[in-house]
C-alpha cells in the first residue's frame, strides 16, 4: 500500500514539475517578444494590407515580435512622433522626409513602401484639360501645401503654360467635394488610388494627369521611417519587422481577396471601408509598390537625390540635403 501511494506521490511530482516546467517555457517565449510600435499614415486602407496579414497570419510573432500598430489623430503627426521617438515607426512620405531633414529633424527612412508616386492632377473630362498648359485660367483646388504648389507650377511650365494665369484655390482636404460641385475645376494632391476611384465610383467621368510626365521626379510616396536614436538602438528590431512585412506583401500578392479581407477585418470605426472601392485601390496600388529586378524595400539613393534637387530648386526647401543622411537601407540589393 504504502509502495504504490509512494508511485502515485511521485507520478503527481513529475506532472506537477512538467507543468511548471511548460509554464515557465510559455511565459519566457511570451517575455521574449520584443514590442515595436508602428504608426499608419493615416485610417487603414488597402495599402496597409501587408501589415494587417503579418500581424494577422504571425510572420510578427516568427521574428519574435509584438508589434503595436497605431493610427494618427493628425497627418503630420507619424513623422513628428518617429523622429522624437513616441513610436519605433512610421509610414511617411519622401518629399515630407527632405522637408523635415531640411529643417534638422533627425528622421531616417528605413524602407520604401510604395515606390511610385501616387499624386496627380484630376480633373472631370467634360472641363476640357488635356495637358497642364490647360490650366491656364482655370481654378484649381488644393490642400495648401508648398509641394502641391510646386508640383503644379513645374507641370504647368514644363509643358509651356504660363503658372501665373493658374488660380490656386485652398480646399483643406476637401478635394472631393471641391471637384464634385464645381467649386474648381481641377484638383492636385488627390490619390489615383483613392479619390480617383471614389469619384469614378460615385458617377464622375475622371481625367488624370501623371507627374512625372511632366518634369516633377518620380518619388517614393510611402516610406517607412524612424527617428535616427531609434534605428541607431533597434536596427537588427527594424530588419526582423521588415521581413515580416516582405512575407505580408507577397501573401497579398499572391492572394488580394484575402489579404483584403483581413484589412477589412481591422478597419477603423470611425471610417469604414467600402470593399469595392479597396478592391479597386489595391489593383492599382500592387504595381506600384515595387519594381522588377528591384527587392521590395530598397531605396536608391539617385531617387532621394532627384527629388531633393527638385525640392531645392523650386524653393520649397532653402537648403540641400544629402541622401546618405536619410538613407539607411535595411534591404540590401
Amino acid at each position: 500500500m504504502k509502495k504504490w501511494m509512494s508511485g502515485i506521490l511521485a507520478v503527481m511530482i513529475v506532472a506537477i514539475l512538467v507543468g511548471c516546467s511548460e509554464t515557465e517555457q510559455t511565459d519566457s517565449n511570451e517575455k521574449e517578444l520584443e514590442e515595436i510600435s508602428i504608426m499608419l499614415d493615416w485610417y487603414p486602407n488597402a495599402v496597409h494590407s501587408a501589415i494587417y496579414v503579418a500581424e494577422e497570419k504571425g510572420y510578427f510573432e516568427e521574428q519574435g515580435l509584438d508589434v503595436k500598430i497605431e493610427m494618427p489623430a493628425d497627418a503630420n503627426d507619424p513623422l513628428k512622433l518617429a523622429a522624437t521617438s513616441k513610436v519605433d515607426l512610421a509610414i511617411s512620405y519622401q518629399n515630407q522626409v527632405i522637408l523635415s531633414r531640411a529643417e534638422g529633424i533627425p528622421v531616417v527612412s528605413v524602407a520604401a513602401y510604395v515606390r511610385h508616386s501616387l499624386d496627380s492632377i484630376m480633373m472631370k473630362k467634360e472641363v476640357g484639360i488635356e495637358s497642364p498648359k490647360d490650366l491656364e485660367g482655370k481654378n484649381v483646388g488644393y490642400p495648401s501645401t508648398v509641394i502641391t504648389e510646386a508640383v503644379i507650377q513645374t507641370m504647368v511650365e514644363a509643358d509651356g503654360g504660363d503658372f501665373e494665369k493658374v488660380t490656386m484655390t485652398d480646399v483643406g482636404w476637401d478635394l472631393m467635394p471641391a471637384i464634385a460641385t464645381g467649386n474648381v475645376d481641377a484638383i492636385g494632391g488627390g490619390y489615383i488610388n483613392h479619390e480617383y476611384v471614389l469619384l469614378n465610383k460615385e458617377g464622375y467621368d475622371m481625367n488624370l494627369l501623371k507627374l512625372s510626365d511632366y518634369g516633377v521626379p518620380d518619388n517614393y510616396e510611402l516610406v517607412i521611417v524612424a527617428g535616427e536614436d531609434t534605428f541607431n538602438k533597434k536596427k537588427e528590431t527594424i530588419k526582423k519587422f521588415w521581413q515580416a512585412i516582405e512575407k505580408g506583401h507577397e501573401f497579398v500578392k499572391t492572394n488580394p481577396e484575402e489579404g483584403l479581407q483581413v484589412l477589412l477585418a481591422n478597419e477603423n470605426d470611425d471610417s469604414a471601408l467600402d470593399k469595392e472601392v479597396e478592391t479597386a485601390s489595391l489593383e492599382i496600388l500592387l504595381p506600384l509598390m515595387e519594381d522588377d529586378g528591384v527587392p521590395f524595400g530598397y531605396q536608391e539613393e539617385e531617387s532621394w537625390q532627384e527629388v531633393a534637387d527638385w525640392l531645392y530648386e523650386m524653393g520649397v526647401i532653402e537648403t540641400q540635403v544629402d541622401p546618405k543622411d536619410i538613407v539607411q537601407n535595411i534591404v540590401s540589393k
